[in-house]
């Protein structure tokens, strides 16, 4: 007989999971900074569209430092520097804010971190943070991928806040910069991937021509409070779907010709 001899196994590369599942720690480090340096640097354009708002060098710095959820502080001072109410601009970035605390409860599961970390780490529940912890396979690899993004997304984004303040006078009409398009534009592009299933589509797509349609008629911050009605609606309307089609398969005089 001739001797049998095992089929040569693939050499692993780089970013290949190891035994039981396992990301190599330097890819998951790899990982979380590229997203932590890319979505840090544009807290620049915060800084200076925060500054063209109207706010104060402390204001702007205060708000990376203490609210740190991108898409809520663009939202804030967008609505400010349209003329908007500062109640409804507060409404509307509060309410953005609350998707956070949504990330949280999963991450709290998979984190699993000891009790007194828990209110630091919570500063640092965010789009990015999430992006990138939530396909870890393991969670000695969420936990890496947690912090490094947190630590290099805030530091960063304090920062670059700091320097795009600073510098906003320099550059002159901040509008003409278009720079205040760059927060919401960074969102979508770490939402869009997360909207796998129709509903999930539907409702984004909702949301939108909701808080676009409305934007010439209602006050600044108010169509993003609205937009809000798509989730409901879309959930409503689903519902329906499949009572409707539970009746449909269940009713046995149906499809008799009667």
């Amino acid at each position: 007989m001739a001797e049998q001899t095992a089929p040569p196994q693939p050499t692993a590369g780089p970013g290949a999971l190891g035994p039981a599942g396992e990301k190599p720690d330097a890819a998951v480090v790899r990982d979380a900074l590229g997203v932590g340096i890319a979505v840090g640097l544009s807290g620049f354009a915060f800084g200076v569209t925060s500054a063209g708002s109207g706010l104060t060098l402390l204001q702007t710095c205060a708000l990376s430092l203490l609210v740190f959820t991108g898409a809520s502080q663009f939202a804030l001072v967008g609505a400010l520097a349209a003329g908007g109410n500062p109640y409804t601009a507060a409404a509307g970035a509060f309410f953005l804010g609350v998707r956070n605390a949504f990330y949280g409860l999963r991450l709290s599961q998979l984190l699993a971190l000891p009790r007194a970390l828990r209110p630091f780490a919570a500063q640092w529940v965010i789009d990015e943070t999430t992006a990138v912890t939530l396909p870890q396979p393991t969670r000695r690899a969420a936990r890496i991928g947690f912090t490094v993004t947190g630590l290099t997304l805030y530091t960063l984004w304090n920062l670059t806040t700091l320097i795009g303040a600073l510098g906003a006078k320099a550059l002159g009409d901040t509008d003409a910069w278009g720079l205040d398009a760059a927060g919401p534009a960074v969102f979508l592009a770490l939402l869009a991937p997360m909207l796998k299933s129709t509903t999930e589509r539907v409702t984004a797509g909702l949301a939108v021509l909701l808080a676009l349609g409305l934007l010439p008629v209602l006050p600044a911050g108010a169509p993003v409070l609205v937009s809000a009605l798509a989730a409901p609606a879309v959930l409503f309307l689903s519902g329906r779907g499949r009572t409707t089609d539970k009746t449909v398969t269940e009713d046995p005089t149906l499809g008799e010709g009667r």
